[in-house]
């Protein structure tokens, strides 16, 4: 593991809560708990969590960057892909689940706007108050004269919605259970206290539905293996399946249909943390400081989406969706500037070659009532057939 950068004293301060939150709830719960809890308490315990606490966490002073924040590009098609379902539609909303620092939802809206394909209401789903204020910061600064149509919301909405939902960079951060794969049989991996810190510990599987999904993945893995299931983010998209009435949800993230995800050479499961920008794939230190992350299983949203009464409208990588959406199109003109030439390139390159985001980055788009629309996103590629 590469070193990483040792934490300021406040910042230690805060990682010290955060380990005795953890600690108190493996008490109460007899010693150790799922790792699908630890990662819950890690990343969203109110006040203490990664993701709710007042700590930077996209950018140069963060932890990583999205592509939101690598270029306006990115948003600018995702955006294209927007006022293609907007205009079927005839209108409706836009919700973004978990808009990490406010760029995205500014550049699409901008986008819009200038395109005369405003949604009706732009609608912000964030649970951590110091994000809220970033995101309101960076909608002053890049639209201010479109804060009138952005709405922060606690939940879900409980009407029926009627639109786009959005979801960059949020179903890898949804806590995932892990397993073993051991001689003697597979097992639960739990995590316990050891000393000051935590430790592994194995058990019985802490629920059936975990037991019968890996009798569909685990029969032919071998010892030694160990991985993710990510219940969370389908019972996240089944949530969202319940309250949407028409539309689109655009799903952007890191991941692989499941019989790449399981593959017996991906012995070590695909647990991620970032840290400063910098990646390893320990999860047990720094709680509250670091980000975790999971790839997703693309075939198990795609399987939740039908289960829930929607259809998979496509599904491709990062690359073919940002180039389908026009993203050589939107290149600004540099005006002969090679610095911004430069820049540009770049930029398009991070987003799309595979080495980079392009390909390990997918998109996937489900819903409802648009079975008759042919998504602009997935017209140069559509890899269903792959999931």
């Amino acid at each position: 593991m590469n070193r990483l950068p040792v934490p300021d004293a406040r910042a230690r301060a805060h990682g010290e809560q955060v380990v005795a939150c953890l600690q108190q709830e493996m008490e109460a719960c007899g010693g150790a708990i799922t790792f699908a809890r630890f990662m819950e308490l890690a990343l969203y315990a109110p006040g203490l969590g990664y993701y709710s606490a007042g700590s930077r966490k996209f950018g140069a002073e963060g932890d990583f960057v999205t592509a939101p924040e690598i270029s306006s590009l990115f948003s600018r098609c995702v955006a294209n892909q927007i006022q293609q379902v907007l205009g079927a539609l005839g209108g409706g909303k836009v919700l973004e689940v978990g808009a990490g620092s406010g760029v995205m939802a500014a550049d699409i809206l901008s986008e819009l706007e200038q395109r005369g394909s405003l949604p009706e209401q732009y609608v912000i789903l964030e649970l951590s108050a110091d994000l809220r204020e970033r995101q309101l910061q960076s909608l002053r600064d890049r639209a201010p004269q479109l804060l009138q149509r952005v709405k922060w919301l606690d939940a879900l909405p409980e009407m029926p919605f009627r639109g786009v939902v959005v979801a960059n960079e949020l179903l890898d951060a949804l806590p995932v259970h892990r397993f073993h794969v051991g001689s003697d049989g597979v097992e639960e991996l739990y995590v316990a206290r050891d000393g000051d810190g935590f430790c592994w510990r194995r058990g019985k599987f802490s629920s059936k539905c975990i037991a019968d999904r890996f009798e569909r993945i685990g029969r032919s893995l071998p010892v030694g293996y160990q991985s993710e299931i990510g219940l969370a983010a389908e019972q996240w998209l089944g949530t969202l399946g319940s309250m949407l009435e028409q539309g689109l949800v655009l799903l952007i993230d890191y991941g692989f249909p499941e019989h790449e995800y399981y593959h017996p050479q991906r012995d070590g499961g695909t647990l991620m943390c970032h840290y400063r920008h910098r990646a390893h794939p320990d999860p047990l230190i720094l709680p509250g400081l670091q980000d975790i992350t999971a790839h997703v299983n693309f075939t198990a949203i795609a399987e939740t989406a039908v289960a829930v009464g929607m259809d998979v409208y496509g599904y491709t990588t990062q690359a073919y969706f940002l180039l389908a959406n026009g993203l050589e199109q939107a290149v600004p003109d540099a005006q002969g500037d090679p610095l911004v030439q430069l820049e540009l390139s770049r930029q398009i390159k991070t987003l799309t070659l595979p080495e980079e985001m392009g390909e390990l980055f997918k998109v996937m788009a489900v819903g409802k009532g648009l079975a008759k629309v042919p998504l602009s996103g997935f017209a140069l590629r559509d890899l269903r057939g792959k999931l």
